[in-house]
């Protein structure tokens, strides 16, 4: 499908989604009574995991009295992209992103970027890890990399995010890193967490790559068993070595924040930073952030907008050496 044809195809997507949902992106139609928190994958990923949490804190704490979360999803978060970018100048509206929308804008040649939209803050960082269910042969990561090397081609793995996002990028630097040509790599991608753990435990894939804090309930709860993570330094509350423990040279973190439309007026955006700043300020937050492993990472306003430059850079460098885009 040529870039013309594929951005045909998700803008008549959105416009049809938009009228099965009963709503419509408003240009030029100022803030509207409620904040809604779009998020461009499937429920039960990690963006529809955070998104989740920040709305139940900000109305627990009475910072904001009606937060809405849905569901739009498709193309690897592109196709909310698009409908956010058309819902110009609505100031109530805010869509859940990371890494992974980055990098599908470039895989998935999105006419709609993040450069289109109003950054409104950085919430929290993230490292992924490598997992397994607990009935697989696998109980190293040493064993599991042998055989992965030994016939990579028959090897599926499997992440929670469209080609460019934080799953499909992390096993393809790991492949790198220990030898494996990227593009033999057999990757299987799933619309968030929800069906990359039906994936998982169906025996679809041999391992799968994703956020630390998406599979916390099934790995207390014996499902699942974490292999490595790919932060620095140990993840409390997960039993499991980095990467660079076990002698792979690779740290590797992914991030979320909010954007809202363009075209929204400099009260809205303050507005929208602000309810930010009341959320972050909470124990609430602070609370989540220990719970689901996440690292505090907040950054607001420009500050956001010239970091999402420079990870737009750093994406499309990545997914150039390693040969997934031209």
């Amino acid at each position: 499908m040529n870039r013309r044809r594929k951005s045909a195809f998700i803008g008549a997507a959105v416009l049809g989604l938009l009228a099965a949902a009963g709503c419509s992106a408003s240009a030029g139609g100022g803030k509207s009574e409620s904040v809604r928190i779009m998020v461009p994958n499937s429920p039960g990923g990690g963006y529809d995991t955070t998104a989740r949490v920040a709305a139940k804190i900000m109305e627990d704490e009475k910072i904001e009295s009606n937060v809405q979360v849905f569901n739009l999803e498709g193309a690897g978060g592109t196709v909310g992209l698009a409908r956010l970018v058309q819902s110009k100048g609505d100031g109530g509206e805010l869509m859940l992103m990371g890494l992974g929308v980055v990098g599908a804008v470039f895989t998935n040649n999105s006419d709609s970027t993040l450069s289109d939209t109003t950054p409104i803050a950085r919430l929290i960082s993230e490292p992924e890890i490598v997992v397994v269910p607990t009935n697989s042969k696998y109980k190293s990561l040493d064993d599991l990399l042998a055989d992965w090397k030994a016939d990579t081609a028959k090897f599926p793995i499997g992440g929670g995010s469209s080609p460019g996002g934080p799953d499909h990028l992390a096993p393809h630097l790991l492949a790198d890193e220990i030898g494996i040509e990227p593009k033999a790599v057999n990757y299987v991608s799933y619309d968030g967490g929800g069906p990359l753990l039906a994936g998982l435990l169906d025996g679809e894939i041999k391992f799968g790559v994703s956020g630390v804090s998406e599979y916390k309930d099934q790995i207390e709860a014996g499902q699942l068993r974490v292999l490595a993570v790919t932060s620095a330094e140990r993840v409390p509350g997960f039993d499991a070595p980095t990467l660079m423990e076990q002698g792979v040279d690779l740290e590797f973190t992914n991030w979320r924040g909010l954007v809202a439309p363009p075209g929204i007026s400099d009260d809205d955006k303050k507005q929208l930073i602000g309810l930010v700043n009341k959320l972050h300020d909470t124990d609430a937050w602070v609370d989540a952030e220990k719970k689901n492993g996440w690292t505090d990472a907040l950054a607001t306003g420009e500050e956001f907008g010239t970091f999402i430059e420079s990870e737009n850079q750093r994406v499309e460098d990545v997914l150039t050496k390693l040969g997934l885009v031209k």
